[in-house]
C-alpha cells in the first residue's frame, strides 16, 4: 500500500484536487453557499481586520500583481546562471494567466461586494493572484527543491516561499476582493499545472529539446 501511494502520489494528488475544484466549481454554477467563504469572511474580514494589517496585507497582495512578478523574474535572471532554466520562469506565468483569464470569463463569477479595501474590477473566480503567486513561487519552489544542495539555504527559501503563496490568498480574502472558494480553487488549479508543466519540462530535457 505504502509503495503504492508512493508510486502513484502525484496522480492521487491530482485526483484529489480535481475533486475539490469540481465539488466548488458545481457549487458556484448552481448558486449554492460554500460554507467555507462564509468562515474566512468572518475571521479574516469581520474579525481580523486592523488598521495595522490593512497595508501588509495590500504589501503581501502586490507580491503577486505584475509588477512584484516582473521585479522577481527579473531576480531570477540575475541568480540563475541556467538561462535555459530562467526562460522557463516567466513562460510559465504567462501559461498560468492564460488559464485564468480563460477560467474567469467561463464562469463569471461577481467579486464579492460591499467590504472591499481596494479597487478592482473583473470576475472573482478562480482567484488571479492566488493561480499566480501558486504557479510562481511555487515554481521557484521547485527549482529550490532540486537545485540547491545546502540543506539549511533550501528550508530558509523553501519556506520564505510557502510563507509568501499562503498570505497572497489571505491577503486577498482579507482585502475583500475574494472568496475563499475562490482562492483554494486557483490553489488547486495551479498546483495540478505545475505538475503538468514541471513533468513536460522534464521531458523536454530528457529528449534534448532545448
Amino acid at each position: 500500500m505504502i509503495n503504492f501511494l508512493k508510486k502513484h502520489k502525484l496522480k492521487i494528488i491530482i485526483i484529489l484536487l480535481l475533486i475539490v475544484i469540481t465539488i466548488i466549481t458545481t457549487k458556484i454554477v448552481t448558486n449554492k453557499p460554500i460554507f467555507i467563504d462564509v468562515i474566512a469572511h468572518t475571521v479574516f474580514v469581520k474579525k481580523l481586520r486592523s488598521p495595522f494589517l490593512n497595508p501588509i496585507m495590500k504589501l503581501f497582495t502586490r507580491l503577486s500583481n505584475s509588477e512584484g512578478i516582473i521585479i522577481f523574474t527579473v531576480l531570477v535572471f540575475i541568480f540563475i546562471k541556467n538561462k535555459k532554466i530562467a526562460i522557463t520562469v516567466p513562460l510559465n506565468v504567462i501559461f498560468a494567466t492564460l488559464i485564468n483569464q480563460l477560467l474567469k470569463h467561463l464562469i463569471k463569477r461577481p467579486r464579492p461586494l460591499g467590504y472591499r479595501l481596494i479597487k478592482i474590477g473583473g470576475y472573482s473566480f478562480p482567484s488571479g493572484h492566488a493561480m499566480v503567486s501558486m504557479a510562481f513561487y511555487g515554481y521557484l519552489l521547485y527549482l529550490v527543491c532540486t537545485s540547491i544542495k545546502e540543506k539549511k539555504i533550501k528550508i530558509i527559501l523553501a519556506s520564505i516561499l510557502i510563507f509568501i503563496i499562503i498570505m497572497v490568498g489571505i491577503s486577498r480574502i482579507y482585502l475583500g476582493v475574494h472568496y475563499c472558494s475562490d482562492i483554494i480553487t486557483g490553489y488547486s488549479i495551479s498546483i495540478i499545472y505545475l505538475i503538468i508543466y514541471t513533468k513536460l519540462l522534464k521531458y523536454l530535457k530528457s529528449q534534448n529539446i532545448p
